[in-house]
């Protein structure tokens, strides 16, 4: 019998190890680097927590006992520690984000944490992080010279505190910036101009004070905050708040992307995507990996950029491969170089829709842009998108297309709906026509805004005393043919936004009765020559919940930007030096943008 036991137990301990052995050593993507010595990575289960062994750096937030290792060692202040940081992080990021790396685990595991080492391309990133200054070994730094030359450049960055809710800045150990909820470290030079300086911290005396017991010391103006979800009957409305997402990521954390995978994961029989393109999430992957797996039928329809040096969406093969058929539009119509496949919708089992404004991406996902998706319970509306996807699936795009002569009006549980499709259906005239009849207010978050005759309707909708605003995104101040400046001269309330991610958003809310939302730009391109889909709801409670997330929108944008514009890149746009983004497409990148310096 003991025999047996004995036997079992190596077995057992055999098989253990080999998982172990598996793990260890396999090809492993970072999906997210928290610290210079903490990373998240892809997982078959989603993703996974790793704590680098044997590396010992610099942090945005340096515990207590680091700090009392290394003051003295080091003659370092903490606003020292905090800044080499800010620039340890940058060096961690740079060097790890999403790069494939060879994992080995230790088989140490806390609440907190796997334990194991990495290696990049063959390098023990223990090496590099020491050679780069950042790192330290033996309670000094591994590479002194570097580490001189790393601190010389931490003190010019001048780091601060924003609370960018209150617009106030604050230096890195004053306790009323520490105690605010929603704060960011950036360079004093990246701070918006209109930002002011705490009155505690900077004066040129500053008091003595000590935060009191049961006292919240942090007096903030209270902004309402927005529900970002909302589902009325057969429809669900989904957004994403910039203002809290200043980077990127491919976490898959935020409302639409566990939404999209919902959906995906929904799927039983047939998945119909057309997007403009797919920029890799691995749980968006692995979602579609599975439903293939259970025999889901997975068709796929996407833009094809011309110049391969302005396609950001180079992923899309992971679905090709997926993919019982596959087209784009440049490989049906070679001629349409200046017409792309827009949309963004997907087909489930041919009864669920998912569409708007969000491009299947880490900026989109993540919540870092501002983006509108709504999902719609409806066979009759499923097969309308069917229709109009098959006939590019078939290779009809742009205006090869033929107009649906099929019903475009639905009447749900608790919504109308109507459906419009670029660029046979005219979508703008519809529009307008809504626009016309506006009584008390419209209400506009939209990337641009260069169509003759929606920006004419807005102008007469302002004269009659309608409560007309706009907000458009910082990039688009810059586009030809953009009536940003007609509909300011005309009285029309238009903020540019500033923030690092773009507000992506196609969207109109008019009278609490009205809900405009989808893949179309109100552009000219975006009516007559785009594939695109443009949803129509009347439903008084989805409207009114939109229209609360613009007012929000509005609130935390600073009225300055109702006259003059934001850059997309630059001091003024909070977090756009830092988020690793070529945010106004100049081919240059936070710090070697010449408006972050």
């Amino acid at each position: 019998m003991k025999k047996h036991i004995t036997s079992l137990f190596l077995i057992i301990l055999f098989i253990v190890f080999c998982v172990f052995i598996s793990i260890n050593g396999k090809s492993k993507t970072i999906l997210d680097v928290i610290t210079p010595d903490k990373i998240k990575i892809d997982t078959k289960d989603g993703n996974e927590t790793i704590c680098i062994e044997n590396v010992e750096a610099f942090s945005l937030e340096p515990s207590e006992e680091f700090f009392n290792k290394y003051s003295k060692e080091l003659s370092l202040s903490k606003t020292d520690m905090i800044s080499l940081g800010y620039l340890a992080q940058e060096y961690a990021q740079k060097t790890l984000q999403n790069q494939k790396i060879t994992l080995n685990l230790s088989g140490k595991v806390t609440h907190e944490c796997d334990y194991g080492t990495i290696k990049i391309n063959g390098i023990d990133y223990k090496n590099l992080i020491n050679n780069s200054g950042f790192g330290l070994e033996n309670n000094k730094p591994a590479n002194a010279d570097k580490f001189r030359k790393n601190l010389e450049n931490a003190r010019k960055l001048h780091l601060v505190i924003l609370n960018h809710h209150s617009n106030k800045y604050h230096t890195l150990d004053c306790p009323y910036g520490n105690a605010a909820h929603d704060r960011i470290i950036i360079p004093q030079k990246q701070l918006p101009k209109n930002a002011k300086p705490c009155k505690f911290c900077h004066q040129q005396t500053p008091k003595k004070f000590k935060l009191k017991k049961g006292i919240d010391i942090v007096k903030l103006p209270q902004i309402p905050q927005p529900t970002l979800a909302l589902a009325d009957g057969d429809i669900k409305i989904l957004y994403t708040d910039f203002t809290k997402q200043l980077k990127p990521n491919n976490l898959c954390q935020a409302n639409v992307c566990k939404e999209l995978v919902n959906t995906i994961n929904s799927a039983q029989n047939t998945l119909d995507i057309a997007i403009y393109g797919y920029q890799e999430i691995p749980a968006i992957t692995f979602a579609l990996t599975k439903a293939k797996n259970r025999g889901v039928k997975i068709r796929f329809v996407y833009d094809k950029c011309f110049t391969p040096d302005r396609d950001y969406y180079k992923d899309n093969d992971i679905i090709i491969n997926l993919a019982s058929s596959h087209i784009s539009d440049k490989t049906a119509n070679q001629t349409s170089s200046n017409m792309i496949m827009h949309n963004k919708f997907l087909i489930v089992d041919n009864k669920k829709v998912f569409t708007g404004s969000m491009n299947i991406s880490p900026t989109g996902l993540s919540g870092y842009d501002v983006n509108d998706v709504v999902i719609i319970n409806s066979k009759e509306i499923a097969q309308l998108y069917t229709k109009e996807f098959e006939q590019m699936l078939n290779g009809k795009f742009h205006k090869q297309k033929e107009k649906l002569n099929l019903p475009n009006k639905f009447i749900l549980e608790s919504s109308k709906v109507e459906i419009y499709f670029s660029p046979k259906d005219k979508t703008a005239s519809r529009i307008t026509q809504i626009l016309h009849n506006a009584k008390k207010y419209i209400y506009i978050p939209a990337f641009l805004i260069t169509h003759k005759d929606i920006a004419n309707e807005l102008i007469l909708a302002k004269q009659r005393g309608v409560d007309v605003r706009v907000i458009i995104d910082a990039n688009s101040t810059n586009t030809r043919n953009s009536k940003h400046t007609i509909l300011r001269q005309n009285g029309i309330l238009l903020k540019t936004e500033n923030y690092a991610g773009k507000l992506h958003s196609k969207t109109m809310i008019i009278d609490d009765e009205y809900l405009i939302i989808g893949s179309m730009n109100f552009s000219n391109s975006g009516e007559n020559k785009n594939d695109e889909n443009t949803v129509i709801i009347k439903n008084a409670k989805l409207a009114k919940a939109h229209k609360d997330f613009f007012l929000y929108l509005w609130t935390m944008i600073p009225n300055k930007y109702l006259k003059q514009n934001a850059r997309a890149e630059g001091p003024e746009s909070i977090g756009s030096c830092s988020d690793g983004i070529d945010n106004n497409f100049n081919g240059k990148i936070d710090r070697q943008e010449p408006a972050c310096h």
